[in-house]
């Protein structure tokens, strides 16, 4: 790929150690100057980081005029293998901390770049928690320049733009540094790799229903999760002291949509009415019996609806047109006892005939069904779906976890189609995700040295789910029938988790601050309690 232009005569030859996220040109005398955003300061480098620009007049002034130029990254040792990784949740950072962990001869020691939209590695699982306030945010979402301190891979915090794979067109060498493609950062950034890893993840598939993009909140990133706890708390403080319950409709009655739902309706008690609706009969349709129980005695005692058997036909903003004439089952009252707030009316479609329809008021949405991966909006304009990908937009892998067509692209989580032993798509969650971030760090290592690589066999270990601040349900797979529910589930759950956060150091700090809490909450309620036994007597 060719460098930038930026003289007729010279080529001019930039060493920084820290980079940025776009570049800010002055017209008059065409000298670069570094935007402090453009490589983010997570990145440590043992040695500069060098960008190698060269030029006509020609394009100057085109080069002026945008900051997106496109910018080649330099390697430091094009010799040594290099290895792109998409995404930094659990496929694409446990990826790299694996690669880490191995031994290399001197000669095949990967060079690693991991680029992520967020500075955080959030992990998903526990991201309830920060609604009834139990965890901190540095203890579920660290940031990536923490995590990667002690080692030698480089963080970008971008997005990416394309893909531009040529390891499909027959032209790729024997040697372990034959480029495998490109990658295309929004950026403007370049990064020419050996190896490419997807681990993209998922977002929230929100245009299936009329008004669900604009009035719905999914949760599925810190970011989502921040403006649902903000949505909450604004609600708590419009409504604090008034006669008037804090309406919430959850759509989505799988595990992300049960676990909210005992989470919200713990957090408002008796200031909040929770509805979750869903298309299945039962709740959490996949779920073992024992969790799927324990979860509908936790809602009921909670009070929380469940509309089962329904799907959202449509969502749309209460209008002073509505009236109890169209609002069938909708407290009117609620619209005069706080006009201030902004409310939605969710339209619910029986999934069998026979069914009437409902109509619900809510004053917030929270949205947990369906979920789109963004490798089909990465394909190249001009050679579109090199990627071989199934219905859903994710890509097709063989055994091994590299994409077929590819070998140079492995592709895990929620960016592969991986099917088990009965042919079913592996689910997409953290712990098939944390399982293949193993073997995808192991193939690595045995295609740059030569080796067989191993096919990927999913091993279940069970299922989790928290359901308050006190309260969970495991099923563990390797004890057929137990689950373990209330407080013992609930402690059981946080160690296992605590046990697979990304580092050492992070599980020791996250550790300490855990035992430090329960210890404040035991000597807080051992207080409650004397002064209960004392002030009766």
């Amino acid at each position: 790929m060719s460098p930038i232009a930026l003289t007729t005569t010279t080529t001019t030859l930039l060493a920084f150690h820290r980079g940025a996220k776009h570049w800010n040109w002055n017209k008059n005398n065409l000298i670069p100057r570094i935007n402090s955003s453009l490589f983010p300061r997570s990145i440590s480098l043992r040695k500069p980081l060098q960008l190698r620009f060269s030029a006509s007049p020609a394009n100057a002034q085109q080069i002026s005029q945008t900051e997106k130029s496109p910018i080649n990254f330099l390697w430091s040792d094009n010799k040594k293998p290099r290895i792109c990784i998409l995404g930094g949740g659990f496929g694409g950072l446990y990826t790299a901390l694996r690669l880490e962990s191995l031994e290399w001869a001197q000669d095949k020691k990967p060079q690693i770049v991991l680029v992520d939209q967020s500075e955080r590695f959030v992990f998903k699982p526990m991201l309830y928690e920060l609604l009834s306030g139990e965890v901190d945010e540095w203890e579920i979402a660290p940031r990536f320049s923490d995590l990667l301190a002690s080692t030698n891979v480089q963080f970008f915090k971008d997005r990416v733009k394309l893909l531009h794979p040529s390891d499909h067109l027959g032209t790729i060498g024997s040697k372990a540094s034959s480029c495998g493609g490109t990658v295309h950062l929004e950026s403007g950034l370049l990064i020419e790799y050996d190896w490419l890893v997807l681990a993209l993840g998922a977002e929230a598939k929100l245009d299936v229903v009329p008004g669900a993009a604009e009035f719905a909140f999914p949760f599925t990133t810190l970011e989502e999760a921040r403006k649902v706890n903000d949505k909450l708390t604004t609600l708590e403080r419009r409504t604090f002291g008034k006669d008037f319950q804090i309406s919430v409709a959850i759509v989505g009655c799988g595990y992300s949509g049960v676990e909210l739902a005992a989470t919200v309706a713990e957090r408002l008690q008796n200031k909040g009415i929770v509805r979750a609706i869903n298309v299945d009969p039962m709740i959490c349709p996949t779920a073992p019996p024992g969790n799927r129980e324990a979860a509908l005695k936790v809602l009921s005692s909670r009070k929380v609806e469940l509309l089962l058997g329904y799907f959202v036909r449509g969502i749309r903003r209460v209008s002073e047109m509505d009236s109890s004439d169209t609002l069938t089952g909708v407290d009117q009252n609620r619209i005069e006892v706080a006009r201030d707030l902004e409310k939605y009316i969710l339209e619910l479609q029986p999934a069998e005939r026979g069914v009437q329809s409902k109509t619900i008021e809510a004053d917030i949405v929270l949205w947990t069904v369906g979920s789109k991966p963004p490798l089909p909006q990465l394909e190249p304009s001009d050679v579109p779906f090199v990627l071989p990908l199934n219905a859903r937009g994710q890509a097709e892998t063989d055994e091994t976890l590299r994409v077929k067509g590819h070998p140079r692209i492995f592709a895990l989580g929620d960016s592969s189609a991986l099917r088990d032993s009965n042919g079913r798509i592996l689910p997409a969650t953290a712990q098939v995700a944390f399982q293949q971030a193993d073997f995808t760090g192991w193939n690595l290592w045995a295609a740059i040295n030569g080796r067989p690589l191993l096919p990927f066999r999913f091993q279940n270990l069970g299922e989790m789910m928290t359901l308050g601040r006190n309260d969970a349900a495991i099923s563990p797979s390797f004890v057929e029938g137990l689950t373990l529910e209330g407080p013992v589930g609930h402690t059981a759950r946080k160690v296992a988790y605590l046990i697979r956060l990304p580092t050492d150091e992070h599980k020791l700090k996250v550790g300490i601050s855990w035992l430090t809490k329960s210890a404040i909450d035991s000597v807080s309620s051992l207080q409650s309690t004397l002064t209960k036994v004392f002030s009766g007597s």
